[in-house]
């Protein structure tokens, strides 16, 4: 297993942060059993105030993660729903924005 973190920029308005993290509360059962079957483990959100995004994933392979989901009928359902929410990926979907961020420390 893999680790991956990601970065995204939501709008930083202070209600679309507040909607986003609403709908992380609720997130559709099925799209939940997707990551699942796509591989996705311990997948994380953590964001600030501003409302840039970070994500952290477990995962063999994150670009066949990745692959697995655009696949699927539940994650463009998803992505659709979600793009309104996201600045400066440029009318691409919020998976197919993520910038991979390095790893410059581990401490085990």
């Amino acid at each position: 297993m893999k680790t991956y973190a990601m970065a995204l920029d939501l709008i930083d308005d202070p209600e679309v942060i507040e909607e986003y993290k609403e709908h992380h509360e609720s997130v559709w059962p099925e799209m939940l059993d997707a990551l699942r079957e796509a591989g996705w483990h311990n997948y994380s959100l953590f964001m600030t105030g501003e409302g840039l995004l970070f994500g952290y994933v477990e995962t063999p392979n994150f670009e066949r993660a990745l692959a697995k989901m655009a696949e699927t009928d539940v994650n463009k359902r998803w992505q659709n729903f979600m793009a309104p929410y996201f600045e400066g990926i440029g009318g691409k979907h919020a998976d197919e924005s993520m910038v991979p961020l390095e790893n410059v420390f581990y401490l085990e």
